[in-house]
Parts: structure tokens; sequence; C-alpha cells
């Protein structure tokens, strides 16, 4: 695995004393996200994290409380990965169905594309997702809720280094 290193330098200037009446001003980006009843949004992507190839095929799987474990010819490098995670605002006791667009994604980069399959709703306990609607129940007596998904990535024997990517689709509807 080849990763780039970045230098940096900071350079200390001597503090030079201000005098008491000089006003100083500082400005700081915010934001927010308001939320209408009945959505919900990504709050970050799925990342399987860092791993090594061989010449043995293998897979990587990121349960969706982010413990990533291998098979067959993977290594995993750090502690990086982290499951998709989404959010969002419905009422109290409310009934939803959350189901995938496809059980299937292929993650394409520079190298043959790699299949995520197997995807997994955390919930207690967690389940399965597919294209066939799964059921949970808003338990937040302010109707916000959040979940996370994992899934598990099958890596071709040789895979070439490099990011790759794809794109799934969760759908949730509010009963």
């Amino acid at each position: 695995m080849l990763r780039g290193i970045t230098a940096c330098a900071l350079m200390m200037a001597p503090a030079i004393a201000a005098p008491a009446h000089a006003q100083q001003t500082a400005q700081a980006q915010s934001e927010a996200i308001v939320l209408r009843p009945l959505s919900f949004f990504k709050v970050n992507d799925l990342s399987f994290g860092d791993i090594i190839p061989s010449n043995a095929a293998g897979t990587v799987t990121l349960e969706p409380d982010g413990s990533r474990t291998r098979t067959g010819g993977v290594t995993l490098v750090g502690n990086g990965g982290e499951p998709a995670r989404f959010a969002g605002l419905g009422s109290f006791n409310r009934q939803v169905n959350i189901s995938l667009g496809s059980n299937t994604i292929w993650l394409t980069g520079p190298g043959v594309r790699m299949r995520a399959r197997t995807f997994e709703i955390g919930s207690t306990p967690t389940a399965l997702l597919s294209t066939s609607p799964t059921r949970f129940r808003i338990t937040a007596p302010l109707g916000n809720y959040n979940f996370p998904v994992g899934a598990t990535l099958e890596v071709g024997a040789n895979q070439a280094p490099g990011d790759y990517s794809g794109t799934f689709t969760i759908t949730l509807n509010y009963l």
C-alpha cells in the first residue's frame, strides 16, 4: 500500500503586545440542518478503511457498530473504517419501512471493480437490509432517530491499489 506524506512547517513570530485600547475581531463559520417532519439525511458515508490485498481473494466486513473483520488474503490496516450513518425526524411510535435500492453495489477504481453486499442496519437486534422493506419503530419522544449501515466488501486477489467508490440508495417509507 502506498501512502502520500504531507509535510507542513509552522513558523512562530514573536508576540507583540497590542495597545490596551486596540479592538480585535475574528470570524467563524457555523452550520445547521433544520429537518422537516418525515425526513432523513446522510450523516456520513460507508468506509471500509485501509486494506492490503494479497494473491488470495478475501472480504472485509464492516459491522454497523464500526468493528471490522476480514477473511482470506486481506490485511486490515489501522483502525479505519466507518459505517454509513443516517438520521431523520418522524414522530414518536411511528413505523417506518426501510429498504435498499439494490442488494449489491459495485465499487470502481483503478483496478477490477469490487462488490459490496450483505448490507446490515444497526438496530436491536441488527437486521439485514434488502430490496424488501424492513420495518422499525421510532422510539424517541421527539421523533428523532439515527441508524448506522454496514456491509461486506469482496476484495479480489492482487487487487490494484487505489481509491474505490460506489453508491447505494436507502429508501424510507413512513407508515
